[in-house]
């Protein structure tokens, strides 16, 4: 027997630490499973190269749980190991003997796993004691037996070994006794090790009998040998792509399409990505995209894989050239994973590409459930906006589909304004704006439907990307006004009644708690509402983007607001507001004067102190003040005289019944109102 020391040097402590900083123990049999496959693989080539003649006989990896001994072993018929192999690849920790394989069958060998026994010393994150025992291909071989407790020190003696390969035994420490259970391992394989290109075989296939699961005599096989994604596109049916697809995702609905993947320059990679079905509630459920490294499972965290926007596709990723242990932050810096993200980007914009092309009406079917996927590409994907700018369809409220283009040649005769701009009208509830809508429609103008829940964002890039372009929500303005096609009428009304029509109507604006009402007034059409509801496009765009940011930012603190714009050519406005200023102007108008007369001493009191340089005197604060007693009384005046006019409440209540705005006590006492004025 030999005892000697594990070659730690400074020369090579350092890839160790680098490989072996896991996060997570379980990880560990990924590892050694890893090991024993690319063992398996590596005796397959020596024999297809004719390096080794004997019989390859059955070729599996086999994972065995003895609770009663405390082990977990993890066994292999591959190529084994002697003394010497034991010295060159577990004794000198950094050495791999992946890289003298690879540069003799570096033409042949791109299955293979590669890093031979550097994740071997992860086993002893989870052991107290770790054995070896394996006997080589090599002809006249002698089996060996390498012990070691953690420590640098090891013993090395020559077995008895009846099977050509490999068995690692871990002696489990007392702290992770999961690892001895049948479950666990059972989930961990499943986990790591299901589309392994060789049998990994963990218990045996179970039965029920006499009440209850018993074990058969049958090795229970977890893995996949062959995945779909290995397997060329031609050879596979639809069907088999959505068998897979449920494999991956039990449960789910049938994805609407898919891409194979497969490339092998500059870099390789292959894989099957899946379109699920997202609806514009934007249930994004991310990590659906599995990272494997040559069939072994490596992380579903691809952030730095695929674009952000492809993290809601589910699938498969395949690739050698990213290494079995990363970081988020070694992915997001390696130039090869971002060549590989740039692919499928590619990849998945020319999918779509030919998908509309081909089959436009299919495409048409499938528009809102993908919307939202290449919505969120074109805000985050400056090449995928190029791309995706062919392909992306605009829905109008009659349902019908456009692309971007086409959709602009639509409109750009009929909704183009003074300026030029062509004005792309939208809604974002089409029931609770359907008289906005209809109102637009009576003047031959075309609705967008925008109710995705990036629209708010989409249509902002659209305006800075398409020139003369801007998206007017229906009921941001009165019809004649959301596109200008002259310079607005301004509404012919004096001062005085000026005065009292906003000061009447705002008089009796209900209450709604975080909204503000302005009141303004134009001369529209006489067959037009009485009054109307607007809101602000800039304002009410930024408080929907605010509301999907956490805590809602700036915007998302301001209050609502809204302006009701009186239509002063209509019949019923023009007698509300005839009566109002016959009754009211004996008492108002003097009011006004008053205020009128002492503005004017105000302001030149003011404008005498700026010449001096002096800072205006008592009187002047008097006189300002004395303004706002006047003013106010004006305001009360008018608004005692407006609750008392039935009609001027119905006219603002209709405006915000219009707008679904009108709700609780206000609602039940239109209602009443309403009742009464029948």
């Amino acid at each position: 027997m030999a005892t000697g020391k594990i070659g730690v040097t400074t020369e090579n402590i350092f890839p160790v630490i680098k490989k072996f900083l896991y996060s997570d123990h379980e990880i560990f049999l990924r590892e050694l499973v890893a090991n024993a496959i690319d063992a398996t693989q590596k005796l397959k080539t020596l024999a297809a190269f004719g390096d080794f003649k004997g019989e390859l006989g059955e070729l599996n990896v086999k994972v065995t749980i003895d609770k009663e001994a405390g082990t977990l072993t993890v066994s292999d018929h591959g190529i084994g190991m002697d003394a010497e192999d034991i010295d060159k690849y577990i004794n000198q920790i950094a050495f791999s003997g992946a890289e003298e394989f690879l540069a003799k069958y570096k033409d042949t060998a791109n299955s293979i796993i590669g890093h031979f026994g550097l994740g071997f010393y992860s086993a002893f994150m989870v052991s107290k004691k770790v054995v070896i025992r394996s006997l080589s291909y090599k002809e006249g071989a002698k089996a060996v037996e390498w012990s070691c407790d953690g420590s640098p020190e090891y013993t090395l003696e020559n077995i008895e070994k009846a099977e050509r390969g490999t068995d690692v035994i871990l002696y489990i420490d007392d702290e992770d006794k999961q690892f001895l259970e049948q479950l666990r391992i059972d989930e961990l394989l499943k986990k790591y090790c299901r589309f392994l290109p060789v049998p990994v075989i963990s218990g045996k296939e179970q039965e029920w009998k006499d009440g209850k699961m018993v074990d058969t005599d049958k090795d229970r096989v977890i893995n996949a040998t062959e995945p779909l994604w290995t397997k060329k596109p031609a050879e596979l049916t639809d069907d088999d792509y959505r068998r897979f697809y449920h494999e991956l995702m039990p449960g789910n609905e049938d994805p609407m399409f898919w891409i194979h993947l497969n490339v092998d320059y500059p870099f390789n990679l292959t894989g099957i990505l899946y379109f699920p079905k997202i609806k514009n509630n934007f249930d994004v459920r991310r990590n659906r995209i599995q990272l494997y490294c040559n069939q072994v499972y490596v992380t579903d965290q691809v952030e730095g894989v695929v674009p952000e926007f492809m993290t809601i596709m589910e699938g498969v990723i395949d690739s050698p050239d990213i290494p079995l242990n990363v970081s988020r932050s070694y992915l997001q810096a390696d130039r090869q994973v971002k060549q590989i993200s740039t692919y499928i980007s590619k990849k998945v914009a020319e999918k779509l590409d030919q998908l509309f092309t081909e089959q436009p009406q299919e495409y048409e079917k499938k528009w809102d459930d993908i919307a939202i996927f290449i919505t969120l590409g074109m805000l985050t994907d400056e090449r995928f906006y190029e791309q995706a700018k062919k392909f992306y369809l605009l829905k109008d409220v009659e349902g019908k589909y456009f692309t971007l283009e086409d959709y602009r040649k639509l409109i750009e005769a009929e909704q183009t304004d003074k300026d030029g701009n062509v004005i792309y009208l939208y809604t974002t509830d089409p029931v609770a704006q359907y008289s906005y809508i209809q109102a637009v429609k009576d003047k031959g103008y075309s609705v967008l439907d925008m109710t995705g829940q990036l629209d708010s964002h989409l249509m902002q890039m659209l305006e800075s990307k398409m020139e003369k372009t801007r998206f007017v929500r229906v009921d941001s303005n009165t019809p004649e006004l959301l596109i200008e096609k002259a310079d607005k009428k301004e509404a012919d009304l004096t001062p005085l009644q000026a005065d009292v029509l906003v000061s009447i109507f705002r008089a009796c604006i209900p209450a709604i708690e975080k909204t503000n009402f302005i009141v303004e007034y134009r001369e529209l059409s006489a067959g037009d509402a009485p009054a109307t509801v607007t809101q602000n496009e800039f304002m009410r765009r930024m408080k929907d983007m605010a509301a999907m940011q956490p805590g809602g930012g700036m915007f998302g603190e301001i209050p609502d607001s809204y302006a009701i714009v009186v239509n002063t050519a209509q019949p019923a406005v023009k007698k509300v507001l005839d009566l109002a200023v016959s009754s009211l102007e004996d008492r108002v108008v003097p009011l006004r004067a008053e205020i009128e007369t002492l503005n004017n001493e105000i302001s030149e009191a003011r404008k005498a102190a700026s010449e001096k340089k002096e800072s205006v005197g008592q009187d002047v604060l008097d006189k300002e003040k004395k303004v706002a007693e006047i003013r106010e009384k004006k305001e009360e005046i008018m608004k005692e005289y407006a609750k008392e006019q039935p009609e001027i409440g119905q006219i603002i209540d209709l405006a915000l019944l219009q707008s679904n705005l009108l709700k609780g006590e206000a609602l039940s006492a239109f209602i009443k109102r309403s009742i009464s004025l029948l």
